[in-house]
């Protein structure tokens, strides 16, 4: 993937002649539905600098023209060619459900309309509504404060944060409860207790005590303030009650790993019995809680394993538990219930949510319209029936196809590359072959789609659609316990313009959204393609073999299939990985956290180098000609980097300096072909260059 998720891994897009697709080629400025996706070609000679050097800056020489005529939209925080055709696929989504919005009435030409289709045009008129949504203010909450309010002691709180759990607010509030595969054990699910309970970003908003830290919880306070004032609180109660949420915010922030620390699986794989868990949390009665999400009963509530991933927090949460007062419980979760909530909620909500989230943080300076935020939560709630439609109008079995021949012929490279690693071990070898030769590919749509039918949706109730959707997927999640892995299943939907590698699968997954022109474009020549989508394929291959990824096996088990010496050799060649990007500045004097981004780099270097070998391999034979003035090397190269080609506001930059698991994109891309002779010669560079490094790092 070209993003990435934890333990699991993700990527975003490019232009025809930016003229040819006026409609978005300001971003923001969308304001109707698109008919059909525009067809931008895979490499735009248009979004090239040519008068920059490629020896120089190879990411200003592919993207420097996209870069001069595609401002950051108003209501973006960054813009990128995947951002770019994420929102033409949000607009064309649009029109697809503005179509199956009409009321059944107007379409007598349909009376037999699917049901799954009814609901959908349900679910988005309810959002669309926007006056009746204000009309309600903040009473869909009414009944949660007021359950908030009656508890009658801290023995209340497992039942109630149950009952929120499987709501809307079920996103965290406290901590987090799911469902996830056993490391120990891939073919089955057990039970997951994860950290959360966190307003800001990351735990080290709280503890770090540079300028711009300080700025952010002082205007942290204030928004907390400012929200539960929008629930009635006099403007002092609420100021006295948002230091209340920070303290025991700082207190739990202060127990959680870093996110370098939860790269590491061993540090987050901490499998015990409910009884254990209960001896972390002694004030916290686990039967109880279990019982309210309704798993079993009794004592154990019918779960024989839950990975508790960070044993730390939850003794900090016994220390909140044991040492807050019930009023100050009340003041917690009062806050995150109306955080979660704010989304759905009328704009006063909706307004002072952005103005913290999106406008302070991350640099936006106007919302993203409604039917934009409706089309991501019809996605995000009924994605498999979204994803149906969007499916069947834009991914068609050949292109399917051809992915599908793409991603053999860079699996075979990767396993030729094993095959002459001069590093590794034959014994090591033969676990790496094996786990190339499990790993399964899905590619654009899932081999059954999910039925959402349980779901009550109502054309006047939109927050409560949101609310039984959270339910149904709280519920879907928790019913997993106990059973054995569902390999078919996906986690993300059709549309989406990303993809992933999940170590504990063992598979990669590249929706049908990231599939689409620019990204990939069955008119193009393969070279383009290859360095883009191909790339892409394999960055999520090397996922099963970053620093993280390879330390599961074939089955997804986490197990250590390595050599003592091999797993060394690994690490000193990663190593010259973690120096390179150590060295990049993101922003003022703010450097790439490289530990952090380490197995995304690794995967964008193995990725390009297997796919580039493939191409090769893919086109052997073929008499390729220059296209454009461009070299077939060349044209790789290019269609490689302009993926990438985009920019991120200065507060979003800070924010991912801290927060993105990936480096900045001209890093991706110049970090890249820098380590690699072949753009060397493709481009005639020279030893001494920006981009010939002297010693270049290579894994895989």
């Amino acid at each position: 993937m070209k993003t990435s998720r934890t333990l699991a891994t993700a990527a975003l897009l490019g232009a025809l002649a930016i003229a040819s697709a006026p409609a978005l080629a300001e971003g923001a400025g969308q304001d109707r539905p698109l008919d059909a996706l525009p067809q931008t070609p895979s490499l735009d000679v248009g979004s090239m600098e040519r008068a920059a050097d490629p020896c120089v800056d190879f990411f200003q020489y592919a993207c420097g023209g996209w870069l001069a005529h595609n401002p950051i939209p108003a209501d973006q925080s960054s813009w990128s060619q995947y951002g770019k055709l994420y929102h033409e696929n949000q607009a064309y989504l649009w029109g697809l459900l503005e179509k199956t919005a009409e009321p059944q009435a107007n379409q007598p030409d349909r009376p037999d309309r699917p049901a799954a289709e009814a609901q959908l045009g349900d679910y988005f008129a309810a959002c669309m509504d926007e006056e009746a949504v204000d009309a309600a203010g903040a009473k869909p909450i009414a009944d949660d404060l007021a359950a908030i309010a009656a508890m009658g002691s801290k023995a209340d709180l497992p039942t109630l944060v149950a009952h929120l759990h499987l709501g809307v607010a079920g996103r965290g509030m406290m901590f987090g409860f799911t469902s996830n595969q056993d490391y120990g054990d891939a073919s089955q699910v057990i039970a997951e207790a994860r950290a959360g309970g966190l307003g800001l970003p990351d735990r080290d908003d709280y503890l770090d005590t540079d300028d711009r830290s300080r700025e952010v919880r002082q205007r942290y306070a204030e928004h907390v303030a400012a929200m539960l004032a929008l629930l009635g609180e006099p403007s002092g109660q609420a100021m006295a009650d948002a230091h209340t949420v920070m303290a025991m915010e700082t207190t739990l922030a202060a127990a959680s790993l870093t996110r370098v620390e939860r790269r590491d699986p061993e540090k987050v794989y901490h499998r015990m019995g409910t009884a254990e868990l209960q001896e972390l949390t002694p004030s916290f009665d686990w039967s109880a809680y279990l019982a309210g999400v309704g798993i079993g009963g009794g004592e154990g509530g019918g779960i024989d394993a839950i990975n508790v991933r960070q044993p730390g927090f939850y003794r900090a949460l016994e220390t909140l538990l044991a040492t807050k007062s019930l009023d100050d419980w009340k003041t917690y979760l009062r806050w995150h219930l109306v955080d979660a909530a704010a989304p759905y909620l009328s704009s006063p909500f909706v307004t002072a949510n952005f103005d913290f989230y999106r406008r302070f943080l991350r640099g936006a300076t106007e919302m993203a319209p409604r039917w934009r935020r409706c089309v991501r939560f019809v996605d995000r709630d009924l994605g498999e029936s979204l994803g149906r439609l969007f499916v069947e109008h834009t991914f068609s079995p050949e292109t399917k196809a051809e992915v599908e021949t793409m991603a053999h012929y860079i699996e075979q490279a990767m396993a030729e590359r094993i095959a002459g690693l001069d590093w590794m071990s034959d014994a090591t070898k033969e676990q790496a072959r094996a786990k190339l030769d499990a790993m399964r590919n899905k590619i654009g749509y899932p081999a059954h789609w999910r039925d959402y039918g349980a779901i009550t949706v109502r054309r006047d109730d939109f927050f409560g659609n949101v609310a039984r959707a959270s339910s149904f997927e709280s519920r879907r999640q928790l019913d997993k316990i106990g059973q054995p892995v569902d390999h078919d299943e996906w986690g993300m939907t059709p549309p989406t313009v990303n993809a992933y590698y999940d170590p504990s699968m063992n598979d990669m997954n590249f929706p049908a959204g990231v599939l689409q022109p620019p990204l990939y474009d069955p008119r193009s020549d393969a070279a383009p393609n290859y360095g883009d989508t191909g790339a892409t394929i394999g960055h999520e291959l090397t996922h099963g073999f970053d620093d993280e990824g390879s330390r599961f096996d074939a089955a997804g088990n986490l197990r250590d299939w390595w050599t003592p010496e091999d797993r060394a050799a690994f690490e000193e060649r990663a190593q010259c990985v973690v120096d390179q990007y150590a060295g990049y500045t993101v922003i003022d004097d703010i450097k790439i956290n490289s530990r952090l981004t380490l197995g995304e780099d690794l995967a964008d270097l193995g990725g390009t180098i297997i796919a580039y070998e493939a191409w090769k391999k893919a086109t052997a034979g073929e008499d390729l000609e220059p296209i454009d003035g461009l070299t077939p090397d060349q044209r790789f190269f290019v269609g490689f980097a302009q993926w990438a080609c985009g920019d991120a506001r200065p507060e979003v930059k800070r924010l991912h300096a801290r927060t993105n698991p990936h480096s900045p994109v001209r890093y991706r891309i110049n970090g890249v072909v820098a380590n690699m002779p072949e753009f060397a010669r493709a481009f005639s560079c020279e030893a001494g260059q920006p981009m010939v490094r002297e010693t270049t790092c290579r894994v895989w």
